[in-house]
């Protein structure tokens, strides 16, 4: 652990983890004080808050569908550390039109005409801004790093990312939505500066053409890839992992205000949890794997995650709701009996889930040559995103159909057990140490 510490120190390591850290605050401060905004002070019944939210996520995920291909080519075809600039030099802009949202929707000026559909826009255009990053954060690792160090690397990657989730998430269920406002656009300034420090990654290839036409592309992209079965197995394990988190974060805000019957520092609070519980189980699972890219442990950890859930499920459903339509404050839901066990349930889940997914973002980079890894993990991005569309399209079809957020944490949990049989195939197709 001392040792991927070290690497903070590092030029070649400590910008770029800077970087990633900020887009991930920035991402989560906006997204967080959106929702958080429309739920509580636009809507006002579960089916309506239920659908913004996965809206929400639905819009900020459909670009990694869409473009990843796109960027794997260019992230393999060109210098990363060039791109890592012009996509941080695109946030600022992005983020200057959700300021606008975020101001125009606090000062009640055309919210359903003007202010939603600016916010929305923002938050695809931020996923765009993500899916062009996120083959880079992971492919740059080996080349930078020596292969001893990649999974220390990516855990601390991981690691930083739920923590910068952490700290947006909670600001953005305290501050006034005018000053995160002017958060995002500051964080992008910074985030610009800090991305400028990465140092020059290029290309490994030979130069070739972009095939911009994002449908073939995307298609060619995923079939050469999830023909080799190792990877299959990895990138299918990762992409039910994120169905079952893209579902989590949906239901979490309708969930904390109709049936937990608390405001908005609680959501806040959840979602805190969740990403220090990422970050623990990312730590964690560098430590038992002693810097070894393995599976040993997923299809274990994955089931952990299943009976968290389950036992989320149940405290839930006991749970006695304020009365009289009141909402719990901060104080008030730690005060009551059953917040303890609630908030373990979800360390728990968050937990047992860093420790499955991080090995298998390592195995993605480490398994293949070097200049093949940006668009592994483009490709991993493009059934992940799929994957995770699917999840928002079930939960809003849920909720049509009337089914309760808390039910629906049942079905969640389901998805655990094709999770863990897909991690133990992977495992055993590689007998220990993943086969390279």
């Amino acid at each position: 652990m001392q040792a991927s510490l070290r690497l903070l120190s590092k030029r070649r390591f400590l910008p770029l983890f800077v970087t990633q850290l900020l887009g991930a605050f920035n991402d989560n401060l906006f997204k967080n004080a959106m929702v958080l905004f429309v739920v509580y002070q636009v809507y006002n019944d579960e089916k309506s808050e239920t659908w913004f939210s996965a809206l929400a996520t639905g819009l900020f995920i459909l670009p990694f569908f869409l473009l990843s291909a796109l960027s794997g080519q260019l992230a393999d075809q060109r210098d990363k550390a060039m791109i890592i600039r012009w996509v941080k030099a695109a946030e600022i802009f992005i983020m200057a039109v959700g300021a606008v949202g975020l101001a125009l929707i606090w000062s009640g000026i055309a919210v359903h005409l003007l202010a939603i559909p600016l916010l929305l826009a923002a938050l695809f255009a931020m996923g765009i801004h993500s899916t062009f990053f996120g083959p880079i954060k992971y492919a740059i690792l080996p080349q930078h790093l020596n292969d001893e160090e990649v999974l220390g690397g990516t855990g601390l990657v991981e690691a930083g990312t739920y923590i910068a989730i952490l700290a947006g998430t909670i600001l953005a269920g305290i501050v006034p939505v005018e000053i995160a406002a002017i958060g995002i656009v500051v964080t992008a300034i910074v985030g610009y500066i800090a991305g400028r420090e990465v140092p020059t990654a290029p290309s490994l290839l030979e130069k070739q053409p972009i095939d911009f036409h994002i449908i073939r592309s995307s298609v060619a992209l995923v079939k050469g890839t999830m023909h080799i079965r190792r990877l299959f197995l990895a990138i299918m394990s990762i992409s039910l992992f994120w169905a079952v988190g893209s579902i989590l974060f949906i239901q979490f805000t309708p969930l904390v205000k109709n049936v937990l019957t608390a405001d908005k520092p609680v959501v806040s609070l959840f979602l805190a949890i969740f990403s220090i519980g990422i970050a623990i189980g990312s730590v964690a699972i560098n430590r038992l794997l002693n810097g070894q890219v393995s599976a040993k442990y997923a299809p274990a950890s994955v089931i952990g995650m299943g009976l968290c859930i389950v036992a989320f499920h149940i405290v839930c459903d006991l749970w006695t709701p304020a009365p009289n339509g009141e909402m719990l404050s901060l104080s008030q839901f730690l005060a009551h009996p059953l917040a303890i066990p609630l908030s373990l349930c979800l360390l728990g889940t968050a937990t047992f889930g860093g420790m499955f997914v991080v090995p298998l973002y390592a195995f993605l980079t480490t398994t293949v040559e070097k200049c093949e890894a940006a668009r592994t993990v483009a490709a991993n991005n493009i059934v992940n995103s799929g994957a995770m569309v699917v999840g928002a399209v079930f939960t809003i079809g849920l909720s049509a159909a009337g089914m309760s957020v808390v039910m629906q944490l049942l079905l969640v949990a389901i998805l655990s057990l094709p999770c863990a049989g897909m991690a133990w195939k992977l495992h055993k197709a590689c007998d220990g140490p993943l086969c390279h």
